[in-house]
């Protein structure tokens, strides 16, 4: 079985690197730090299957998703990450892949997914599953459904609390950008700061608390 592994800290990359094979027989493993990166060696190695991180740097999970799964669309996608948040999971999904489970999970949760999904089953956290049965639409949803997947990640890092420069540096674009894409963030969902966006995200489920302190 080839695996794609897709994060962009390669501690993280290197600990599933090193734990699929010890299950998986033969496990070839295939890493990318980045978005671009997984587009070419998805096309370059056709992987069994796509494991990749929701957030990273320039192209992100999911726009990266949709471009592979446009060109190949049998191709196995597995996401995992720190955000457990329903609506965020939603839009996963959405982008086509086959599961979604959270850095939190055990192992065992991560080897019973790649075992399902290579068998051509969905599998989704159960945890994950409850929050999306439960999450209610309502109009801050509705109006968060305009944006686009760059707008989105933008949203929900302003939303937990992070700098323009954080973002910048996290998503690989210039502070100026960030800046422009917090003015349309306000304009898109009729907010005029800050505090009101982070409200909307509470509201909507995106995020579970109040952010602290900007990093």
């Amino acid at each position: 079985m080839k695996i794609l592994i897709t994060d962009d800290h390669s501690v993280v990359r290197q600990g599933y690197a090193s734990l699929l094979p010890t299950v998986i027989e033969p496990c070839e493993i295939i890493e990318a730090s980045s978005g671009e990166e997984a587009i070419e060696k998805f096309t370059s190695h056709s992987p069994d299957l796509l494991i990749m991180d929701v957030n990273l740097p320039g192209v992100s999970g999911i726009e990266a998703a949709t471009q592979i799964l446009k060109d190949q669309p049998d191709a196995k996608i597995l996401f995992f990450s720190m955000y457990d948040e329903a609506p965020i999971v939603k839009q996963a999904l959405d982008a086509g892949a086959m599961g979604y489970i959270t850095k939190s999970g055990s192992p065992k949760v991560l080897l019973e997914a790649v075992t399902k999904i290579n068998r051509g089953e969905i599998f989704i956290e159960y945890d994950l599953v409850m929050k999306l049965a439960l999450n209610t639409q309502d109009v801050a949803d509705e109006r968060l459904r305009e944006l686009t997947q760059r707008e989105f990640e933008v949203f929900v890092m302003l939303a937990r609390g992070q700098s323009n420069q954080h973002i910048a540096d996290t998503l690989n674009i210039s502070i100026k950008t960030v800046s422009n894409y917090v003015t349309t963030l306000k304009s898109k969902l009729s907010l005029s700061s800050t505090a009101e966006l982070v409200h909307m995200a509470v509201e909507a489920g995106v995020v579970k608390f109040a952010p602290g302190p900007s990093e």
